[in-house]
C-alpha cells in the first residue's frame, strides 16, 4: 500500500506537472499564433492603406488639378491629356478613369476606349452610391470591368472608386461622377501572399456589409457550397474574438483599413494551435512514462524497508484480535518497536477496563428499567384502586366485584413472573383489562374498539406501554367532551417492525403541547401523575433503540393519535433473555422473523 500511494502520488504529480506544463506551452504558443497573425495582418493592412491612398491620390490629383481648374467647353484637351498623364503614372494599378455628368453621359476616360452600347451607368452601383452621399468617396466589392470595349475580348477585375465632382461647362457648375477603376489584382496577390499557410489558417477581406472582397474560398462562396461569417465579422471592432461557426470553435481577428471601412479578418480554428503540438505531447508522455518508471522501482525498495515491520505487527494484532492474544510483535526501527510495546500495554488496559464497563452498564441499565417499572405500578394503581372506592361508595358492589376481578388479572399479567419483556398478545389482553374496568368505572360513556392484526400477536414487547397511553386518551382526550367519545386501538406490522395506535376524538391539543409532551417531563400536568407518555417512550427505547418509541399527533377539536413503535422481533426465551439483559438488536439482526 505504501508502495502503491507513494507511486500514484509521485505519477500524479508527474501527470499534474506535465499537463500543467503542456498547457501553458500550448497557451503561450497560441498567443504568440493570435500576436504573429496580428502583426501580419497590421502590415498586410498599411500595405493596403497604402495602395488604395495612391488611388485616393490619383481621384484627389484628377479632380483637383485636372476637372475644376478646367472648363470643358474651353479646355477640353487639356483636361484629356492631365488624365493620360495620370493614368500613365499608375497603369500598373489602374485600369480606367472615367468622368460622368449627372446624367451618366461618359464626358472623359482614359484610356481611350469606346463605351459599351447603353451600359445604363445611372444603376450602377458605384454611380448610385457616390450620388447618395456626395461628401464621400466610395469603394466597390469587386467586379468585372463592363463600361468599356476591349479589343483583346479580356476581362478585368475592379474596384471602383467613386466620388461626386463639379464640373464646369461654359462657366457653368454641374454634378458629375469620377470613377477610378483599381486593378482587383493588386489587392489579390497581397492577399494570396499571406494565405500561403497550410494549417488552416486563412485570411479574407469584406466591406462594411460583410460584403466578400476577396476569400480563398470566394468561388465556392458565390456558388453556395460554402459560407462564411463574414456579416458577424463586418459588426466586430478591431480586436480578437472568440467565435463558434458550423460547430467549430476558432478565432477571429479584425482590422479595420482606413478610407474604406473595410474588414480584413484572419481566422484561426482551434485545430491551427494544435498543429505541430503532437511531438510535444509524445514528450510529455514519454517524460511521465520514464519517471513513472523510476519512481516505481524506487518506492517499492523504500516501502519495503519500511512495511516489513509493520506488516509482522499487523499481523500479530489480527491474530490478537481474532482471540489467540499471542504476543504483539516488536521489532523493526525504534518508532515500530515502541509502537508494538504501547499495543501491547493498550490491549491489556482495555480488555480490564471493558469488563469493568460491562458490568458498570449492566447494572446501570438494570437500575433505570426497574425505576422506569416501579413509576408504572403505582401509577395505574393508583387510579385503580381510586375507581373502585368510588364504586363501593356508591353501593355498585357487583361492578366493584367485576372491577378487582379485572385489577387482578391485570396485575397477573403485569407481574408476568417478573419478566419486563412479554408478547404483544398479552400485552393486548392488558389493555383489554384495563379499558373494561374504566368502562364500568365512567359508565360506558365512551366506546372501546380494538382492532389488531393477529401476525404481530408473537412479536416481543416491553409491557405496561398501552395502558398509560389508553389513561391519557381517557382522561385529556374525553375528559370536557360533549359527545360520546370513541378510543381506538389498532395495531398492524409494517416494514422493519410492528405499529400500534391509540386514537381518540376527543379534544385534541395545540401543536406546542404536542411538542412537551415527551419532552418535557416536569411540565404541570391537567390530571394524574404526568409520568405516563414520556416513561412508556423512555422505556422502549432502552429496550429497542432510539429509533422506535412514540409519535404523537393530535389536532385541537379532532383528537389525538399516539403511536407505538416497535421492532419485528419474535418473542422466545432466548430474544427476552438478550432484551432483559440490556442487549438492543441491530437491524441486520431482526431483518426476518424467526431469526435472532
Amino acid at each position: 500500500m505504501i508502495m502503491v500511494v507513494f507511486s500514484a502520488i509521485s505519477v500524479s504529480i508527474m501527470l499534474i506537472l506535465g499537463v500543467v506544463m503542456y498547457f501553458r506551452f500550448s497557451a503561450t504558443s497560441q498567443q504568440e499564433m493570435i500576436q504573429a497573425t496580428q502583426k501580419l495582418m497590421e502590415q498586410t493592412g498599411e500595405n493596403m492603406e497604402d495602395y488604395l491612398m495612391n488611388m485616393r491620390q490619383v481621384s484627389d490629383a484628377a479632380y483637383y488639378n485636372v476637372i475644376k481648374e478646367n472648363d470643358f467647353s474651353e479646355h477640353g484637351n487639356d483636361i484629356q491629356q492631365g488624365l493620360s498623364l495620370l493614368y500613365e503614372a499608375n497603369r500598373e494599378r489602374l485600369r480606367t478613369i472615367a468622368l460622368y455628368n449627372k446624367y451618366g453621359s461618359l464626358i472623359g476616360a482614359e484610356p481611350i476606349a469606346t463605351q459599351k452600347e447603353d451600359p445604363n451607368v445611372t444603376r450602377q452601383g458605384w454611380y448610385q452610391q457616390a450620388m447618395s452621399e456626395m461628401e464621400n468617396m466610395h469603394f466597390s466589392t469587386p467586379h468585372i470591368q463592363n463600361l468599356f470595349e476591349d479589343d483583346t475580348f479580356r476581362y478585368y477585375w475592379v474596384i471602383s472608386l467613386s466620388r461626386v465632382v463639379e464640373l464646369t461647362d461654359k462657366g457653368i457648375s454641374q454634378l458629375g461622377v469620377l470613377l477610378v477603376d483599381m486593378d482587383y489584382a493588386g489587392i489579390s496577390r497581397m492577399m494570396t501572399k499571406i494565405n500561403a499557410q497550410n494549417n488552416g489558417q486563412y485570411y479574407y477581406l469584406c466591406d462594411s456589409n460583410g460584403e466578400i472582397i476577396y476569400h480563398t474560398q470566394q468561388i465556392q462562396i458565390s456558388d453556395g457550397i460554402m459560407s462564411e461569417n463574414s456579416e458577424k465579422a463586418a459588426s466586430y471592432r478591431d480586436g480578437v474574438y472568440d467565435e463558434v461557426f458550423e460547430g467549430e470553435r476558432r478565432k477571429v481577428i479584425v482590422n479595420t483599413i482606413s478610407y474604406t471601412g473595410w474588414r480584413l479578418v484572419g481566422v484561426i480554428p482551434n485545430s491551427a494551435f494544435t498543429h505541430g503540438m503532437f511531438n510535444i505531447r509524445y514528450f510529455i508522455v514519454l517524460l511521465i512514462l520514464l519517471m513513472a518508471m523510476m519512481l516505481g522501482a524506487v518506492s517499492q525498495i523504500v516501502s519495503a524497508r519500511i512495511s516489513r515491520p509493520l506488516l509482522k505487527l499487523n499481523e500479530s494484532v489480527l491474530e490478537y484480535e481474532a482471540g489467540e492474544k499471542p504476543e504483539i510483535y516488536v521489532g523493526g526501527p525504534m518508532e515500530i518497536r515502541y509502537l508494538g510495546d504501547s499495543i501491547q500495554r493498550s490491549y491489556e488496559q482495555i480488555d480490564s477496563l471493558m469488563r469493568k464497563i460491562v458490568m458498570e452498564q449492566t447494572e446501570r441499565r438494570k437500575s433505570e428499567l426497574d425505576a422506569l417499572q416501579s413509576q408504572i405500578n403505582p401509577h395505574f394503581l393508583y387510579n385503580a384502586l381510586d375507581s373502585i372506592i368510588w364504586m363501593v361508595e356508591g353501593e355498585r358492589n357487583d361492578e366493584a366485584v367485576f372491577m378487582i376481578s379485572q385489577l387482578a388479572k391485570l396485575f397477573r399479567i403485569s407481574l408476568a413472573k417478573g419478566r419486563t419483556v412479554i408478547t404483544v398478545e398479552e400485552e393486548l389482553q392488558h389493555a383489554r383489562s384495563y379499558m373494561n374496568i374504566q368502562k364500568i368505572r365512567y359508565k360506558d360513556c365512551f366506546s372501546f374498539i380494538m382492532d389488531v392484526d393477529p401476525e404481530i400477536y408473537s412479536l416481543s414487547t416491553v409491557k405496561l406501554i398501552l395502558q398509560p397511553i389508553l389513561e391519557n386518551a381517557i382522561n385529556y382526550g374525553l375528559h370536557g367532551a360533549d359527545d360520546c367519545g370513541e378510543i381506538k386501538l389498532t395495531g398492524r406490522r409494517v416494514e422493519g417492525g410492528a405499529l400500534l395506535a391509540v386514537s381518540d376524538n376527543g379534544i385534541g391539543m395545540s401543536e406546542e403541547e404536542v411538542r412537551c409532551l415527551l419532552t418535557d417531563d416536569n411540565r404541570i400536568h391537567k390530571h394524574g401523575s404526568g409520568v405516563g407518555l414520556v416513561n412508556v417512550n423512555n422505556r422502549i427505547r432502552i429496550f429497542f433503540g432510539d429509533e422506535y418509541g412514540l409519535k404523537i399527533e393530535s389536532e385541537p377539536d379532532e383528537g389525538t393519535t399516539v403511536f407505538v413503535c416497535i421492532p419485528a422481533i419474535p418473542y422466545t426465551e432466548e430474544s427476552r433473555k438478550v432484551l432483559e439483559a440490556g442487549h438492543t438488536f441491530g437491524r441486520q439482526e431482526r431483518k426476518t422473523d424467526g431469526e435472532i
